[in-house]
């Protein structure tokens, strides 16, 4: 067999494990507050986040689109799936890093910084579209700025609107409501992060001159929306527990303003084909949420590590893939 299509079937099966890992990491974001207000069990939350996740990763590409060509142009890089393995390793070993320590990191974060590590460390920084990937930063920082504004509206819109209700009969409905929300996010999940282990398996294939454009194969978008779904079925209580009660207290209708605030920034994202973390506009939107229902009852500490991850989870994975890249190329290159 020729070396090179082996080399592409392990950048294939590293690109299936990030998607794997991101499941049971990230998708446990979407259904934290869900599962923290006993909307619904957790075993069923989690087949209702596979699902919706397999969906939403079937049903569009255009963000997979621009992580194959905006962070590096594929097609001139010279050791191009050498630098995907790289980067894929450098993902994998932070995203599992961070689910062993229950802190919800951003998948987003570390792959684009694990690329863009990989990139430079081959190449130099000439080999990095800045343009492109400067835009991608951008949304990355952007979007949990809007998440918390959204949510902090749309918390206060409800405290308006439904002061003088019940708040027995007031959480029965928003607990009903949020099986729907959860039911939406992860969706809207499937749509956007499913799609950048799609991206980096067209970047991979557009290197090694298999393909010649950014058009995503049927079998990469089925192999990446199971591998997200098979991930998603093992859950991660540990992400839920950070996310779903060391924030602040949860209850229906903080839940129900955070999920529906969540969906619409990933979903407007997905459709103008920019990734976005998924983590970080829940987290944003959880925060936004609670600061509106009582500014004291959000533990800020636990905020604070949260976004300090945040911080350095771009940096750090890019000297991770550098370092990695550079192992590579010793050994084998």
């Amino acid at each position: 067999m020729d070396t090179s299509y082996v080399i592409l079937a392990i950048v294939v099966i590293l690109a299936l494990g990030f998607d794997f890992i991101n499941g049971f990491h990230d998708t446990a974001n979407a259904i934290a507050t869900t599962v923290s207000t006993r909307a619904l069990k957790p075993r069923v939350a989690i087949l209702l986040a596979a699902t919706m996740n397999l969906l939403g990763a079937l049903t569009f590409t255009g963000v997979a689109k621009t992580i194959g060509g905006k962070v590096a142009d594929p097609l001139t890089l010279e050791h191009g799936v050498q630098i995907v393995i790289a980067a894929l390793i450098s993902a994998i070993l932070w995203n599992l890093l961070t689910w062993a320590l229950g802190i919800p990191s951003s998948s987003s974060h570390t792959l684009i910084g694990s690329l863009a590590g990989a990139v430079i460390s081959a190449e130099g920084f000439d080999g990095i579209n800045v343009s492109g990937f400067t835009s991608i930063v951008q949304g990355l920082i952007l979007s949990p700025i809007i998440a918390f504004s959204i949510g902090f509206v749309v918390m206060w819109i409800f405290k308006v609107i439904f002061a003088n209700q019940s708040p027995h009969q007031l959480n029965k409905g928003f607990r009903s409501g949020q099986i729907l929300t959860a039911a939406l996010q992860s969706f809207a999940h499937g749509t956007n992060d499913a799609q950048k282990a799609m991206g980096i398996i067209v970047f991979a294939l557009m290197a090694a001159d298999v393909q010649q454009t950014d058009s995503v194969p049927l079998w990469v978008k089925l192999s990446a929306a199971i591998a997200m779904a098979l991930g998603t079925s093992i859950g991660g209580m540990r992400i839920i527990k950070t996310m779903g009660t060391k924030i602040f207290k949860i209850e229906p209708i903080n839940g129900f303003a955070a999920d529906i605030t969540s969906f619409g920034v990933i979903m407007t994202a997905t459709l103008t084909k920019f990734p976005v973390s998924s983590t970080h506009v829940i987290t944003s939107a959880i925060l936004g949420v609670g600061s509106a229902k009582r500014f004291s009852s959000v533990k800020w500490g636990v905020a604070g590590k949260i976004v300090v991850s945040w911080i350095i989870t771009i940096p750090i994975s890019m000297v991770v893939a550098a370092g990695v890249y550079q192992l590579i190329k010793w050994l084998f290159l």
